[in-house]
């Protein structure tokens, strides 16, 4: 079986070696709820013809045909498990999911909250012991090697225990990729515990998680501001000693609004590329935005491939 190399990417183009990396290993049996769009189905059979997944298509079957035959699709060679709507469409993803016949998910054309809410029902969902986060992957043009940016999708306000959650989930996603031990930022607005600051005490308490062990496989260090946290001589002009400044591999925000505008003035003002799925359950989610273009949408089925192929080793 053809499995991915998991060596270091470039400095740079870093998403299209992930797809051209995923490319050379079997495609994953990826369950696509309700692609009944333009964007979504366009998706799922762009994937699928480069080799990235395998894709079962999860919604009202005459929704699905209208959509390829707009778009002038050809669908005939994948198979289409018929639904009634969307609600139903995510709870049969996730059944396809317990059964084994689906090793991911991919949103379609329905809310986010809908899918997820199928994905962590008690007892029909996909979920596990662990909170659902979601991680971007970014190639800034500026930056030496990929950037893993948490939570900006999911989390609004995590408190301590969730972002332990975040964060190891992230360091796994890492360690998927090939990265064994991957360097964690806490970021807040100073770089010194503040009693006033939830984030800096946030930062300080989780640091100290991973030295007894709660968090495990990655070198974290907070709390650290952006600038610090990113470039080394920003650290040693304000005297920090930090093992992960200036070579941060992954940036735990203190909350959903400051990470999302991390993420979207990184894409926007830095030209950076992007890619993201959601960690936590038991597979992990393709979690593309309606508006993503055609590299956001493969890279992030290659990524969801890393993770299926090959697994963090639990820690």
């Amino acid at each position: 079986m053809a499995t991915i190399e998991t060596g270091q990417p470039p400095a740079h183009n870093q998403l299209e070696y992930f797809i051209e990396q995923a490319r050379r290993a079997r495609p994953i049996k990826t369950a696509v709820v309700h692609p009944v769009d333009h964007n979504s189905l366009l998706g799922a059979i762009e994937a699928a013809e480069q080799g990235l997944i395998d894709p079962l298509l999860v919604g009202p079957a005459n929704k699905i045909q209208a959509a390829a035959d707009t778009e002038g699709l050809d669908i005939s060679g994948y198979e289409i498990v018929a639904t009634e709507h969307s609600h139903m469409a995510a709870e049969r993803a996730c059944e396809l999911v317990r059964m084994g016949q689906a090793e991911t998910l991919m949103k379609g054309s329905l809310g986010t909250s809908e899918l997820l809410a199928a994905v962590v029902h008690k007892t029909r969902g996909v979920r596990t012991d662990r909170r659902l986060s979601h991680v971007f992957v970014f190639d800034v043009p500026n930056y030496h090697k990929p950037l893993v940016i948490t939570d900006a999708a999911i989390n609004i306000e995590p408190d301590l225990m969730v972002k332990r959650d975040i964060v190891q989930s992230a360091i796994e996603f890492c360690q998927s990729l090939g990265n064994p031990q991957p360097k964690v930022a806490i970021l807040a607005a100073v770089e010194k515990v503040k009693p006033n600051m939830q984030s800096t005490i946030d930062a300080a308490a989780l640091c100290k998680m991973a030295d007894r062990g709660q968090i495990k496989g990655g070198i974290i260090d907070g709390p650290l501001a952006f600038d610090n946290a990113i470039s080394r001589q920003a650290a040693i002009d304000k005297h920090i000693d930090s093992p992960v400044s200036g070579d941060t591999d992954i940036l735990l925000a203190p909350d959903l609004e400051s990470a999302n505008m991390i993420a979207k003035q990184l894409i926007y003002l830095a030209n950076a590329k992007s890619a993201g799925i959601a960690v936590g359950a038991r597979v992990p989610i393709i979690l593309t935005s309606r508006a993503e273009g055609t590299l956001g949408r493969l890279a992030s089925c290659a990524l969801a491939s890393y993770m299926v192929l090959h697994p963090a080793k639990g820690n």
